[in-house]
């Protein structure tokens, strides 16, 4: 009884090893999803987008496309693009402090009270985690880089 029993044992953890560690196919990059960085930005796409968040936009799409290749998780290199477009970000709040004094009202995604540099900040990370995310499926190019800034970046 006993020898039966070990050996069911052994040939379901074989089973269980075999499957685990058989080939897996990677999934297929779908490069149709990448952004073109040569090709003039396309402004019907930016319709949503106020004016305003245009230029941060542009920054975090060419720094998470850039920083994407890294084995960080999405989170970190999301992140990373987002401190590195903080000027243009900053300079966002700034355009809308003169605008609106900075307010608080009730977030339309999730009800719950905000104001306009709380949420600009949230979109900068959800669009940079978007970018990141993006490029990695696509395993897209990143834009071309001088001195050490993604070509397409200003100050």
């Amino acid at each position: 009884m006993f020898k039966k029993a070990l050996t069911a044992a052994v040939c379901f953890a074989a089973v269980s090893v075999g499957a685990c560690s058989g080939p897996h196919k990677p999934m297929a990059a779908n490069s149709k999803i990448c952004a073109d960085f040569k090709a003039p930005r396309n402004t019907a796409a930016t319709t949503t987008i106020a004016d305003a968040a245009a230029p941060l936009d542009e920054c975090l799409r060419r720094w998470a496309y850039s920083l994407a290749p890294s084995k960080d998780e999405a989170d970190y290199v999301s992140d990373a693009a987002v401190a590195a477009c903080s000027g243009a970000l900053a300079r966002w709040n700034q355009e809308s402090l003169t605008d609106s004094g900075g307010e608080e009202a009730m977030s339309i995604t999730t009800g719950q009270p905000t104001n306009p540099l709380a949420e600009h900040n949230a979109f900068a990370h959800n669009r940079a985690l978007f970018y990141v995310v993006q490029a990695r499926a696509g395993r897209c190019s990143p834009p071309g880089v001088k001195d050490g800034v993604p070509v397409g970046v200003s100050g």
